[in-house]
């Protein structure tokens, strides 16, 4: 865990400044933002959840490589931290929506997840061979916005998810073309606009008046433009002019950029630099910083 004082707000386009010091073959998958009191639900790939407090997690310098996940988690074998949510408490009428790479969508209601257990439950029940791409914290009338590696995006209702127990499998919410995958999941806050963040680099904001409210389960439209200078896309948010937003590389590398910065454009464009990246590094994660005063549990 890292203050937030140690990233300054950068011009796009910049070469960034070093995040964290990292190990050979290692990567730098994960940027997000909480309180010292919140808990931190860690949802894997395999579709379970984990639990940690954020005082658990040593806090250290930029440069410093931190400490294994496995020293602090139960994790099995091969298992990956895909989702992260921070959390003050489990009451109240939210939810949690889930997203996976095979288009399918899930809600459970964050109560039910009070329950902590120390070696991790079900989250989601997965099909073969899918695997947890995302997690949102919701409402319960929320629109929500998939987004896939090939540029497309579909926008519907959450109330078109009914409410199911951990242990349930989802449902299908969007239908994806053969090699497409869904990557990350966004929800649609009035006012604010939909960054898609690409492999090499390169993004773009668009307003969320430009996704038509669908059906969940369609094909979907495009939301940008995957070329071979963009790449594929690797991560979308939902962003207001007065956020403030962290890049992570592969490399280690961060940049942190003001939302309004980056051009907003419509969405069959394939976007602009965010970053310059070394040869042979790439973009793996976004993160939105929360705005002064907005409660921390607000993923």
């Amino acid at each position: 865990r890292i203050s937030l004082d140690a990233f300054r707000a950068q011009g796009r386009g910049g070469k960034g400044i070093i995040g964290t010091d990292l190990k050979e073959e290692d990567l730098a998958g994960h940027v997000f933002v909480a309180s010292t009191h919140d808990y931190i639900m860690l949802f894997t790939d395999l579709g379970l959840v984990y639990w940690l407090r954020v005082f658990q997690i040593p806090e250290m310098s930029r440069t410093s490589r931190g400490r294994a996940l496995v020293n602090m988690l139960p994790l099995r074998e091969g298992e990956r931290i895909t989702g992260l949510i921070p959390v003050r408490d489990f009451e109240g009428d939210d939810f949690l929506l889930m997203a996976t790479a095979g288009g399918t969508v899930k809600k459970t209601t964050l109560d039910a997840f009070g329950k902590r257990g120390s070696g991790g439950i079900v989250a989601i029940n997965l099909a073969e061979g899918d695997r947890l791409v995302g997690v949102h914290r919701t409402g319960g009338e929320d629109d929500v916005v998939l987004v896939t590696a090939r540029g497309k995006a579909i926008r519907f209702g959450e109330r078109q998810v009914r409410a199911t127990g951990r242990g349930a499998a989802g449902v299908r919410g969007i239908r994806l073309a053969r090699g497409d995958r869904v990557v990350d999941m966004a929800l649609v806050r009035e006012g604010a606009a939909l960054l898609s963040v690409c492999e090499n680099g390169y993004g773009k904001r668009t307003r969320f008046e430009e996704y038509r409210a669908q059906r969940r389960g369609g094909q979907g439209i495009i939301n940008i433009r995957t070329t071979r200078r963009n790449g594929p896309v690797v991560a979308a948010r939902e962003v207001g002019e007065d956020d403030e937003v962290i890049l992570m590389s592969e490399g280690g590398k961060v940049v942190r950029l003001s939302a309004s910065d980056i051009s907003l454009m419509g969405r069959s464009t394939r976007g602009v630099r965010l970053v310059r990246l070394e040869e042979g590094d790439k973009v793996t994660a976004l993160a939105r910083v929360l705005p002064q005063g907005e409660p921390p549990a607000a993923p």
